[in-house]
C-alpha cells in the first residue's frame, strides 16, 4: 500500500506557520510603531496580509523533506499543543505591578496597545513642569528627552498587544506557548523522525521553565518560535535543493528562513548571539556554491534574509531601546565584535573554499570531536567542584542584585554572600528540568552527529541545528547572566537550550531504538517504552509542585479598583520607593493619570518638606495632588489616608540550590491620600 504523505506534509506546514505568522506581524507592526500609528485597525490591515503572504510563501509546494508521519502522530503533536495552550490559559499569571520583567512587558504592551506610539510622555506639566525633586523613570522604564522608553525590545509587546485589543491580555502568552510546542514537534519530526515528535512535544510542554514562560509576558517563547521555525524552514530549503526543486522557490524559502532567524533579534537582543551560527552556515553554503554543489545556491538568499531580519532588529534597538543598549553595552559591544569576527572568518573561508576543498581531514578528527563533545559536557557538569562564580558590584544595578541575592540566601537558609552568582550550577539547572536521561541522550546524540559530520559530511541537514543548539547551549551555560533564583533563572534555558536538548535527545532515542531492534521485538517494545518514560517522567515530577498554582492572580482586579479610586484630575505623587517602582507606569499607562516619584534623600520615603513642596506645585498647575505609598503612615501626614489596594496572592519561589517545588505568599498594599 502506498504511504499517505498528507500527515507529514500537514505537520511540516503547521510547524512553520507560527514563525511565518509572527514574522509577518512584526514586520508590519514595527514601522507603524515607529510612526506612532500602532493601532488595531492599521496593524490588522497590514499585519494579517503580511502574515498570510509569508505563510503562503513558506508552505507552497511543501513536499520535499516533509517527514513520513501517520495521522495519529500529526494529531498527537497538535493535541499536545492545544492541551498546553488551554492548561496555561486556565492557570495564567497576572503580573502587572512592575516587580520583574513580565510586568515591564505587560505595561509596554498595554501602552502601545492604547496609544500606539513611543516614547511615553512624562507629562511634567501636570506637576508644574520639570523639577529636580521629581523622578519620572522607574524599574523597566528609562528617562529620555521629554518622555520614557521601556527597557526591552519591542517584538514581544507588539505580539502581546493583540491580547489587550481583544480584551484578553493574559491569553496571548499561552497561545504562543502552544505554537512553540507545535514548532518544536515539527522540527523533531524532520530531524529525528515523526515517531518521536509526540514524546518530544510532550517533554517540552510539561517542562517547568516552559510552563513558567508560557503563562505570562516573557520574550523567551516568541524566541523559540522564530529560532526553531527558522531551523524548520532551513531544513525544508535544503531538502528541496537536494531533490532538485525549482531554484526560485528554493531560494525564496532559504531567504524566509534567514529572515525568521534574523527577526529573533527584534524579540531579544540575545538573539544576535543565537543566530551567529546561521551567519557561518550561510558562508559555508556560499563556499559550496563556488565548488558547484547544489545546496550552495541557498547561501546568498539565506544570508540576505538574515541581514534584513537582524537589521530590522538592530534598527529597532537603536531607535526604541537605546538606553537598554547602553545598559547592556558591556555585553553587547563584545557580541558585536564576535559578529564581526565571524563575518571576517566566513568571508575568508568562502574565498579560500577551492583550496580548502582539496584538503582532507585527519582520520583521528571525527572520533576526537565526539570525545571532546562528551568531555565538554562532563566539564560543565563538574563546574561546582572546581569553580565558584562571583561578581563584585561595580554599579547601582550590581548593588541591587547583590542585596537581592543576600535576601534570597537568607530566605533559603544559606550563608549570605551577595557576590555569588551560582552560574557554575547551570548544567545542574538543566538536569533539574529535563532529567538526567534526556541530558545523557542529548550528549551522546551530539557526539555521534559531530563524528558523522567530521567523518564524511553525512547528516548535513543536522549541521545548522547542531551548530545553533551547541553554540547557544555552551555560551548560555557558561554565562547565564541572570539573577540565579529559580524558577526565574530557568527562563535563560527556554529559547534554545531546553528545546535543543530535547531535539537531540529525540535523535538519541531514534538511534537507541535501532540498537534495541537487533535484540528482538520484546526488547524493542519495552525498551522503547522505558526510554520514553525516562525522558518524560523527570520534567513531570519537577513541574508538579508548581504547575497547578498560578502566581500573582488578582493583580488585574486590584489595579482596576485602584484606578477607579483616583480623582479625575489627579497628578499622582509616589512618596515611597518600592510602591513607586512598582506602580508609576501602572498609574500612567493603565489608569491614564500622570505619575511621578518624589525624590528621596537616601531613604525609602521622601522627606515631608519636599513632598509638601510638590503638592503645592501640583495645585498651582490646576490639578489634584494624590499621594501613594506602601503604608498608612507614609501618606497620613498629608491628609486622610485610604487603602486602595490590599492584595494577598502567590509569587514564584526563589530557590538557589535546588529545583523550585512551591510558591511563596505575596502581599501588596497601597495607601492613598488626596491632599
Amino acid at each position: 500500500m502506498e504511504h499517505d504523505h498528507r500527515p507529514g506534509r500537514w505537520l511540516a506546514a503547521l510547524s512553520v506557520l507560527p514563525a511565518l505568522a509572527v514574522a509577518g506581524w512584526l514586520l508590519a507592526g514595527l514601522p507603524l510603531l515607529l510612526l506612532g500609528r500602532f493601532t488595531p485597525v492599521l496593524v490588522t490591515v497590514l499585519g494579517v496580509p503580511m502574515a498570510v503572504l509569508l505563510c503562503w510563501a513558506g508552505t507552497r509546494g511543501l513536499g520535499a523533506g516533509a517527514p513520513r508521519a501517520a495521522w495519529w502522530q500529526l494529531g498527537g503533536v497538535a493535541g499536545v499543543a492545544v492541551a498546553s495552550g488551554v492548561f496555561n490559559v486556565l492557570l495564567h499569571s497576572e503580573q502587572l505591578a512592575v516587580r520583574r520583567d513580565p510586568a515591564t512587558y505587560a505595561q509596554y504592551a498595554a501602552w502601545i496597545a492604547a496609544h500606539g506610539s513611543l516614547p511615553i510622555p512624562a507629562r511634567a506639566e501636570a506637576f508644574g513642569g520639570p523639577d529636580a525633586g521629581l523622578e519620572f523613570d522607574s524599574v523597566g522604564f528609562y528617562a529620555v528627552d521629554g518622555g520614557l522608553l521601556p527597557q526591552f525590545m519591542p517584538g514581544p509587546p507588539m505580539l502581546f498587544a493583540i491580547g489587550d485589543w481583544l480584551g484578553a491580555p493574559f491569553v496571548v502568552p499561552a497561545v504562543l506557548g502552544a505554537l512553540a510546542v507545535l514548532t518544536l514537534g515539527g522540527v523533531v519530526a524532520r530531524l529525528a523522525g515523526a515517531r518521536w515528535a509526540v514524546p518530544a512535544a510532550t517533554a517540552f510542554a510539561v517542562c517547568m521553565p516552559v510552563l513558567y514562560t508560557s503563562r505570562t509576558t516573557f520574550s523567551e517563547i516568541p524566541s523559540v518560535i522564530l529560532l526553531f521555525g527558522g531551523l524548520a524552514l532551513a531544513y525544508d530549503a535544503l531538502a528541496r535543493a537536494r531533490d532538485g526543486g525549482p531554484s526560485r522557490g528554493t531560494a525564496g524559502l532559504a531567504g524566509l528562513a534567514g529572515l525568521v532567524f534574523g527577526l529573533a533579534v527584534l524579540v531579544r537582543i540575545d538573539g544576535l548571539r543565537d543566530v551567529l551560527p546561521v551567519l557561518a552556515f550561510a558562508g559555508l553554503l556560499i563556499a559550496l556554491r563556488r565548488l558547484g554543489r547544489p545546496v550552495g545556491r541557498l547561501g546568498p538568499p539565506l544570508l540576505a534574509g538574515l541581514v534584513v531580519g537582524a537589521g530590522v532588529g538592530l534598527a529597532a534597538a537603536y531607535l526604541l531601546a537605546r538606553p537598554y543598549l547602553d545598559y547592556l553595552s558591556g555585553s553587547v559591544r563584545p557580541l558585536l565584535l564576535i559578529c564581526a569576527a565571524v563575518l571576517v572568518l566566513t568571508l575568508a573561508g568562502t574565498a579560500a573554499a577551492p583550496a580548502l576543498a582539496r584538503m582532507s581531514l585527519p582520520a583521528w578528527l571525527p572520533r576526537t570531536g565526539a570525545v571532546l563533545t562528551v568531555l565538554l559536557m562532563i566539564a560543565l557538569y563538574a563546574r561546582p567542584w572546581y569553580q565558584t562564580v562571583t561578581r563584585d558590584p561595580a554599579n547601582p544595578e550590581d548593588w541591587r542584585t547583590y542585596e537581592m541575592i543576600r535576601q534570597i540566601q537568607r530566605a533559603n537558609g544559606l550563608p549570605e554572600d551577595g557576590t555569588r552568582l551560582y552560574f557554575e550550577n547551570s548544567l545542574h539547572w538543566l538536569t533539574w528540568y529535563v532529567g538526567p536521561a534526556t541530558l545523557a541522550l542529548a550528549t551522546i546524540a551530539a557526539a555521534l552527529l559531530v563524528r558523522r559530520l567530521l567523518r564524511d559530511g553525512s547528516s548535513f541537514a543536522w549541521l545548522l541545528p547542531l551548530a545553533v543548539v551547541g553554540w547557544t547551549t555552551v555560551t548560555t551555560l557558561l554565562r547565564p547572566e541572570i539573577t540565579p533564583d529559580h524558577p526565574w533563572a530557568a527562563r535563560r534555558l527556554v529559547p534554545v537550550v531546553i528545546p535543543g536538548v530535547i531535539l537531540l535527545a529525540a535523535y538519541g532515542l531514534a538511534r537507541l531504538r535501532r540498537l534495541m531492534d537487533r535484540h528482538g521485538p520484546l526488547v524493542l517494545k519495552w525498551g522503547t517504552v522505558m526510554a520514553v518514560l525516562l525522558v518524560l517522567a523527570p520534567p513531570v515530577v519537577t513541574s508538579i509542585g508548581t504547575a497547578f498554582t498560578p502566581v500573582e492572580r488578582g493583580e488585574a482586579a486590584a489595579v482596576e479598583e485602584m484606578c477607579a479610586r483616583l480623582p479625575d484630575r489627579a497628578s499622582v505623587l509616589f512618596v515611597e520607593r518600592v510602591t513607586g517602582d512598582r506602580f508609576v507606569q501602572v498609574v500612567r499607562g493603565m489608569c491614564g493619570k500622570p505619575a511621578a516619584k518624589v525624590k528621596r534623600a537616601g531613604t525609602d520615603v521622601a522627606p515631608e518638606r519636599e513632598v509638601r513642596r510638590q503638592i503645592e506645585r501640583v495645585r498651582a498647575a490646576g490639578r489634584v495632588p494624590v499621594l501613594l505609598g506602601a503604608e498608612e503612615s507614609q501618606v497620613a501626614p498629608y491628609g486622610r489616608a485610604t487603602q486602595v489596594m490590599r492584595l494577598v496572592t502567590r509569587q514564584d519561589e526563589r530557590s538557589l540550590i535546588e529545583a523550585p517545588d512551591a510558591t511563596w505568599s505575596l502581599r501588596i498594599n497601597v495607601w492613598m491620600t488626596v491632599a
